[in-house]
């Protein structure tokens, strides 16, 4: 049986140095999750403005449901401007204030997260009260969905309790391992390594599931018992890593929700996120047998 898998949050235009893309974290994971064969539902909010119209219509041509997608008719549609560093890390810069940060609750959006097999959430939409008040209700209410917590850090925006209040609400949580560092000066954490930090961030908060994707260096997961495990990076040529992080997510809840071992998931997650930095963009298309053929025919990395 597929999955249903609710991801709420920001809908936004990408303003990239070549033209605007439509994306999101919320959108390139629903996107992602209908790829595998799952299904992916997205629970956010537009402006009622040209943007917005937009927006909607690009949803139906990716084949994202806008049945949960709000319309704000005071607060415009979230934009982002995207740059790349020379590593091909992308820098983003998020307009404050706008639709995504006011998605309402609402009867429909309780009903989509009491049937959801995972409710996903990330840091960004918790910037103003209204989305933030949302998400605590729809966690709250949804006690029989997996909790997946996707802490990507953004630009002029941490409060360390709200992180706090999510981590404690939160049964897996992905983290770039760049990040770490930062991640444990803020949240009052000891451990150096990824093993050490894993363990005390999982005992801390009573998370289940800490999966740090590495970039080039491949993947990471350490469970609260059963422990450690990795998956080296693949030797390929990046064109950009927008929506790698998401194609590793769905990729990992492809298995992982439907039964399978940690380390099967945590290989095809590594492998879908690696294919999409092959490709331009977070939305090309690939599928299941794509990601096979990649894992089939890709040389790994070294082990680092």
């Amino acid at each position: 049986m597929n999955k249903r898998i609710v991801a709420f949050g920001e809908v936004v235009w990408d303003i990239l140095p070549n033209g605007k893309v439509l994306g999101g974290t919320p959108l390139n994971l629903a996107y992602r999750c209908n790829s595998f064969s799952e299904q992916g539902f997205l629970l956010s909010r537009v402006g009622d403005d040209d943007l917005g119209n937009e927006a909607i219509e690009k949803l139906k041509e990716l084949g994202i449901s806008d049945d949960n997608v709000q319309s704000d008719t005071e607060f415009p549609t979230g934009t982002v401007h995207i740059s790349f560093e020379d590593n091909y890390d992308a820098r983003y810069i998020v307009t404050p204030d706008v639709a995504f940060d006011h998605i309402e609750f609402s009867a429909e959006a309780l009903k989509l997260v009491r049937n959801a097999d995972c409710l996903f959430y990330g840091l960004l939409p918790q910037r103003f009260g209204i989305s933030k008040n949302t998400l605590r209700e729809l966690i709250k209410e949804s006690p029989g969905s997996l909790h997946f917590f996707d802490l990507k850090l953004f630009e002029h925006f941490f409060n360390a309790r709200v992180v706090e209040n999510l981590l404690e609400s939160s049964d897996i949580v992905r983290i770039k391992e760049k990040e770490i560092s930062f991640l444990s000066r803020e949240l009052g954490l000891k451990g150096e390594t990824l093993n050490g930090f894993s363990e005390e961030l999982s005992g801390k908060f009573k998370i289940d599931l800490i999966l740090v994707t590495r970039g080039q260096n491949g993947v990471f997961a350490f469970h609260k018992k059963k422990g450690a495990f990795f998956d080296p990076g693949y030797s390929i040529e990046i064109v950009d890593n927008i929506g790698s992080g998401m194609a590793f997510s769905a990729g990992f809840l492809h298995y992982y929700l439907n039964g399978k071992p940690i380390q099967q998931a945590l290989n095809f997650g590594n492998a879908a996120g690696a294919l999409n930095t092959t490709k331009r963009g977070a939305t090309a298309f690939f599928n299941k047998k794509d990601v096979a053929s990649f894992m089939k025919n890709t040389p790994k990395n070294n082990l680092v």
